[in-house]
């Protein structure tokens, strides 16, 4: 039997894994296990790198993702993406009808309708069936390049199935299911980051990152609604026959999608929706409703931003209203505060509110809230409520200033910059900062100590027995029976889970010291280039910035948490403990570029930049991010930025794609 070329392998499980990818993301009916597909990813990603050469331009890799230097350039649309007129009422949406059909005199029309989804507009274009370009709506005439971003979206093909035009632009919603935008927000606030108020929030930031596989993590996905450009291509008489279309081409379409033949239909439609959007996994905030046939769409053209054909029918927002009991600060893990309205519980959009965050103490200022008063809440596609404005100020309400001491130690707070909106708590030792740190570091993605939960933290603190991180290493089985509701086998399991932690990995431990900046890839990183606490500790700012995915502020963070007299009196409880400081460096497979220096810039050709460090790396070299005298070589792909003439002024030697690859492979 003759065997299988690495090119055509290549083709071969490239082919297989978007076919899968399709069953998976479009269709939801999976063929495989993910442990199967996972095994195929890992054999494409080990056969490129192995003969890179092959790599095809639509390959199942790039959906990893990959950092990229500058801004994210803009593109020009060449058929402008226009807004739609919107409609709040039933009698709205009824006059809409009427202008349609004095624009259609004597004809009849069938009317599409689908949900709103509330996320990202964005417009792919496909060139004889592969993704070449993606870009946001911007203000509909320009938008910005964020095709790397979108290839790591999984229900977007990267090359298009069956039989489609030579060239077609489609365009739909980039948006985030709700329970992932909650799971997303909750590891954001492990790693004391700024919380994103909502899924289109969410995926909008995550959508114009410069780091891909940043993007990647974020579980966007994309439904298609509409086309811009078709050429080469026998061309559709309807919207209904297009959208059939795009499924046969492997693009996702929304199931709820309907035809209708009159504006009543439509009606009953929309406020079947109405009362049902809480039930749907992602948010959508209305019906967008389009006269079916394209001749007919054209036929009633366009006013001068939005077309005359399709409206959007929006839903009106969750809002109830409630009085505010008191608003009182929290005090975050790292020592910020924030400002929280507490309220006369209420039901808004499903489901009972008794808090609301106010974010921060300008935004206080700002709705001139206190105690007492009556507000309004809204969940308009929000998961996290929010109040809108005051709408009763009541007699004997109370003010709210801002905190002159720490409300969990009665600490001085400041203000560390002028410009800055947050308050912290400067003291260290403060029990609020320590139980969120002790709740952070116990938890399943640090040290992943089972048992060490928020109420047993709390516990541990109120009677002194941990006063820091490294005090529940200290712990005896006779301390822990002193909490409530701990018998024997409960406290031997606690001080097990606490024994076993010691052992884990250094990136776990250093994830878990929760350093402001220092997320758990971050940590992952960190420890495979340093091995070992001790080192990572003695490391510069400009040592910290060599690694490719270490920026100034994370360096900066590091360097200043290191230097803290308490941080090295923890460092040093954690080693009379016997908790690993530890971890593997990463190993290259060869010697041919060892302790060279190579920086990236402009695209390569067939190959991530992510894969080229890692050759580099795999040869003993190393990638950085910024240029300097230091750097051995600049390797410079299509349209490279202004490295490029910075290196000749540094007299860093310039080599290209091929002459770089002719390097690693010698």
């Amino acid at each position: 039997m003759k065997s299988t070329s690495p090119k055509e392998r290549i083709k071969e499980i490239a082919r297989q894994i978007e076919a899968h990818n399709v069953r998976y993301y479009v269709e939801n009916q999976p063929t495989i296990a993910d442990a199967e597909y996972d095994a195929l990813l890992k054999e494409l990603i080990a056969l490129e790198e192995q003969y890179p050469r092959y790599v095809l331009p639509d390959s199942p890799s790039q959906r990893i993702g990959a950092k990229v230097a500058g801004e994210l350039p803009t593109i020009r649309h060449a058929v402008k993406m226009v807004s739609l007129d919107n409609t709040y009422s039933i009698d709205e949406l009824k006059l809409w009808d009427g202008r349609v059909r004095r624009g259609l005199p004597g004809q009849t029309f069938e009317l599409e309708t689908e949900l709103k989804i509330d996320g990202v507009s964005c417009a792919l274009t496909y060139a004889k069936g592969v993704l070449v370009l993606a870009a946001t709506r911007g203000d509909g005439t320009t938008g910005e390049d964020v095709t790397r971003n979108v290839k790591t979206i999984h229900s977007v093909p990267l090359r298009l199935k069956g039989k489609f035009p030579a060239l077609l632009e489609v365009r739909g919603e980039v948006y985030m299911d709700k329970t992932d935008f909650v799971s997303m927000n909750q590891e954001r606030k492990k790693n004391n980051e700024v919380l994103f108020a909502n899924p289109r929030n969410f995926a909008s930031g995550a959508l114009k990152l410069l780091d891909s596989r940043l993007t990647a993590q974020r579980k966007l996905k994309f439904l298609v609604h509409s086309f811009g450009r078709l050429e080469g291509g026998a061309g559709f008489k309807t919207h209904w026959e297009f959208l059939q279309a795009a499924q046969t081409y492997g693009l996702p379409v929304n199931a709820h999608n309907r035809l209708f033949k009159n504006i009543d239909e439509v009606i009953a439609y929309c406020q079947k929706f109405q009362d049902q959007r809480a039930a749907l996994p992602y948010e959508f905030d209305g019906m967008v409703v389009k006269v079916n046939g394209l001749r007919q769409q054209e036929q009633l053209g366009y006013t001068h931003k939005s077309p005359r054909w399709a409206v959007a029918f929006k839903f009106p927002a969750y809002q109830a209203t409630t009085t505010i009991r008191d608003i009182i600060a929290n005090v975050g893990r790292t020592g910020t505060l924030t400002p929280v309205a507490e309220l006369e519980p209420v039901a808004c959009g499903g489901v009972t509110i008794s808090r609301a965050s106010l974010h921060n103490f300008d935004e206080v200022k700002r709705l001139g809230v206190g105690a007492g008063d009556r507000v309004l809440l809204e969940r308009a596609g929000d998961v996290i409520p929010k109040i809108i404005k005051v709408v009763e100020k009541k007699p004997g309400r109370k003010e709210f200033s801002v905190p002159k001491t720490c409300p969990a130690c009665a600490s001085e707070i400041v203000k560390e910059k002028a410009e800055d909106v947050a308050y912290r708590c400067m003291n260290p030792s403060c029990p609020k900062q320590i139980e969120r740190a002790l709740v952070h570091f116990a938890s399943r993605t640090a040290m992943d100590i089972e048992g060490l939960g928020e109420a047993v933290v709390g516990q541990l603190l109120n009677k002194g027995l941990v006063k820091d991180l490294a005090g529940i290493y200290y712990l005896r089985k006779e301390d822990v029976l002193g909490l409530e509701l701990f018998a024997e086998k409960r406290a031997e399991n606690l001080i097990q889970a606490i024994a076993k932690s010691k052992a884990k990995p250094f990136a776990k431990l250093l994830y878990g010291l929760g350093i402001a900046n220092i997320g758990e890839k971050a940590a992952a990183v960190l420890a495979e280039q340093f091995g070992a606490l001790p080192a990572l500790m003695q490391a510069t700012v400009d040592q910290l910035q060599d690694i490719a995915d270490v920026g100034p502020v994370t360096a900066q963070s590091l360097v200043d948490f290191f230097r803290l007299p308490k941080t090295k009196t923890l460092v040093e409880r954690f080693k009379k403990a016997g908790v690993n400081f530890s971890q593997p460096l990463a190993r290259p497979k060869g010697t041919r570029l060892k302790n060279l220096r190579f920086v990236f810039t402009g695209e390569l050709e067939g190959v991530s930049r992510q894969k080229a460090g890692e050759m580099v790396q795999a040869q003993g070299g190393k990638v950085v991010g910024a240029l300097s005298k230091a750097v051995d070589y600049l390797v410079v792909g299509r349209d490279p930025g202004s490295k490029y003439a910075k290196a000749g002024q540094l007299g860093v030697a310039v080599l290209s794609q091929k002459q770089f690859e002719e390097m690693v492979h010698a």
